[in-house]
């Protein structure tokens, strides 16, 4: 029986998308705000947009891991969102700058240590 691999495609990486809307109009309010953003930040995530933020993730496996440590970090009020998609499906996003189509960035490269 030939070993199992795991080879990477577009359709095994993953993108993590967290969307969020957290109250701010108390200090104490945006501190929890603010520990929020940095926490993702820690962990890796990007800012594609104000409050939504990305993150690539070599498999389902790894996308699951990070989703549970979301989950853990999410306020008492406010609004969190996570969205999962293939590497495939994010290769199909276009993003516009007014009316001016632009190519994704080049620098959404991660750099993963097993």
């Amino acid at each position: 029986m030939a070993p199992k691999t795991s080879r990477l495609n577009a359709y095994r990486i993953m993108w993590l998308f967290v969307f969020f809307d957290l109250p701010v109009t108390t200090k104490k309010e945006q501190k929890i705000a603010q520990k929020f953003r940095k926490e993702l930040l820690e962990d890796g995530f990007i800012m594609l947009q104000y409050s939504v933020y990305i993150r690539h993730c070599s498999s389902s496996e790894s996308a699951d891991v990070h989703t549970n440590w979301i989950k853990k970090l999410i306020p008492e009020s406010g609004s969190v969102s996570i969205l999962r998609v293939t590497d495939k499906q994010f290769g199909n996003m276009e993003t516009y700058y007014g009316r001016k189509k632009t190519p994704p960035p080049s620098g959404w490269q991660q750099l993963e240590l097993f």
